[in-house]
């Protein structure tokens, strides 16, 4: 941005979850130049910034401020006069106990531009994932959000207890954890029934959701039984005793999941989606980045004489776009490969070639090199031409193996992977603190690349107790190769028959 184009953006970047911010939301941060953000923001959220942009840690916790609110406001302000698109990014909305509205009050006063792009509130999201309707038609037409942060302040108190308690059906309480005790007495003296139902939920939406359900009269004790913990929401009404009945998210497969993606960015978003579906929550790494070859001499000289082919043998959906995007780019299409017949090496290859209208004539049983052989021994003739566009440093088995069979094979760069720019201090955090559940390999190269990037000694002990899991026999040989022990692999070497794999292993685990 130019100098006078400076310009802040309140951004809710929701309760928790990444998905659960707005499509407004995510726009911003793309376009950020600097991200000021809290502490519970998910950081998920910044691998979708620009690679360039500045980022601020502000985060708050009880006790330990990595800002106080005037830096913020001075940092703000500053970097918007330097003419950069800043996003403040906090958890929730900005504007529900957030100090948003303290913060727009500075840079209206000094007039700075600005915009709110509201967020879901942890006041609704929270209990929704926990089974509970803040309102229903049968216990409640009303609710209220307050702060739980300010309930034991005596002096110039800021809670009406008198007012609160019976002012709404469904009262909820945000940043209370530590005041508890002094909720629960301030509504059981002001009018709310000792066993009316209440829920704290800790981390809801996210893998550490945990809900504790009691009344009003017992739940201090067990909250002090189960050491629970802020951050937590807390829900007091009968809206609570709808949560045996409507609680979804812990029974989904992969709940309390969290799953690290080691595949390149651009292709990452299937499996982190299926994830995602199940529950998990897919923590992106990108190991491999999928870049042009040095050098497309290869395959332009390959695609110039492609009617003296009479076969093109597809070993990933990179190999089928980099193949098609460069046919177009030398204003040649589909046309061309007539008589030509196609090999995939799996369903989704196989998939991707066929959005260009074409039929696939050839796709092994198994999903590897190998197969591909077995299953063209009876269709290729000796003297034959197969092109073979693929990834730079793909194993010489396949051209290998075709060779000894009489055919000729032109195998051209379609592709070359190199190593990818997952945020290597967040992953290593994660594993230290033990908060990731699993990491899955997609390819001999995201195992490669994991252990180059996180190049720690103690590799060992930072995957104790996570699932390594493994999309194939070739790259789970690659892992134990790099003294990482595989715990699962997929029986069909596809993203469906990772996640298949995957569930069997936790279902299994739940069952002993």
């Amino acid at each position: 941005m130019s100098q006078n184009n400076g310009k802040v953006f309140l951004v809710g970047a929701g309760p928790g979850d990444p998905k659960l911010i707005t499509v407004k939301g995510m726009q911003c941060i793309t376009d950020a130049d600097v991200i000021i953000y809290d502490r519970l923001v998910n950081p998920t959220l910044l691998n979708y910034a620009k690679s360039e942009v500045e980022l601020v840690y502000a985060g708050k916790s009880p006790g330990r401020h990595a800002l106080t609110q005037d830096e913020i406001n001075l940092i703000l302000a500053q970097k918007a006069r330097e003419g950069k698109s800043v996003v403040r990014l906090k958890g929730g909305d900005p504007f529900v106990f957030g100090r948003g509205g303290e913060e727009v009050e500075l840079l209206a006063k000094h007039g700075i531009p600005y915009e709110i792009v509201p967020g879901i509130t942890s006041a609704i999201a929270a209990p929704e994932y926990a089974g509970i309707p803040v309102t229903h038609r049968s216990y409640a037409s009303s609710f209220a959000i307050i702060t739980g942060h300010e309930a034991d302040v005596k002096d110039n108190q800021r809670i009406s207890w008198d007012k609160v308690a019976k002012g709404a059906d469904t009262l909820v309480f945000l940043m209370g954890m530590r005041n508890l005790p002094v909720i629960v007495e301030g509504l059981m003296e002001h009018g709310r029934d000792g066993n009316e139902p209440i829920a704290l939920i800790r981390w809801g939406t996210t893998p550490e959701q945990k809900t504790l359900v009691g009344t009003l009269a017992d739940i201090v004790a067990k909250a002090e039984a189960e050491k629970f913990a802020s951050p937590a929401v807390i829900v007091v009404g009968e809206v609570v005793t709808l949560r045996e009945k409507l609680m979804w998210f812990e029974q989904k497969s992969l709940f309390g999941k969290r799953i690290i993606v080691t595949r390149a960015t651009r292709r990452a978003s299937a499996l982190a989606d299926k994830i995602s579906a199940l529950g998990g929550e897919a923590w992106e790494f990108p190991t491999i980045e999928i870049v042009p070859p040095l050098s497309f001499a290869q395959m332009d000289e390959a695609i110039n004489c492609i009617e003296t082919y009479q076969w093109i043998i597809f070993t990933s959906v990179n190999g089928v776009q980099s193949f098609f995007d460069r046919l177009k780019y030398l204003r040649r299409d589909v046309r061309d490969l007539k008589g030509i017949k196609l090999c995939a090496i799996g369903p989704r290859t196989q998939a991707e070639i066929e959005r260009f209208g074409l039929i696939v004539d050839s796709v092994p049983k198994e999903y590897r090199a190998e197969a591909i052989v077995e299953g063209l021994s009876d269709k290729i003739a000796s003297g034959e031409r197969i092109l073979l566009p693929r990834a730079e440093t793909a194993r010489q088995l396949l051209p290998q193996a075709l060779s000894e069979k009489g055919v000729v094979v032109d195998e051209v760069t379609a592709y070359r992977t190199i190593q990818g720019e997952g945020n290597v201090q967040w992953v290593t955090e994660l594993l230290q603190s033990k908060r990731a559940h699993a990491v899955t390999f997609t390819s001999s190269s995201t195992v490669t690349n994991f252990v180059n990037m996180l190049n720690a000694d103690n590799l060992s002990e930072l995957l104790q107790d996570v699932v390594v899991a493994s999309i194939g026999p070739i790259t789970s040989q690659t892992t134990q190769e790099l003294g990482i022990h595989v715990d699962v692999e997929a029986k069909e070497y596809t993203i469906d028959g990772l996640i298949a794999a995957l569930l069997e292993y936790f279902s299994t685990c739940r069952a002993v």
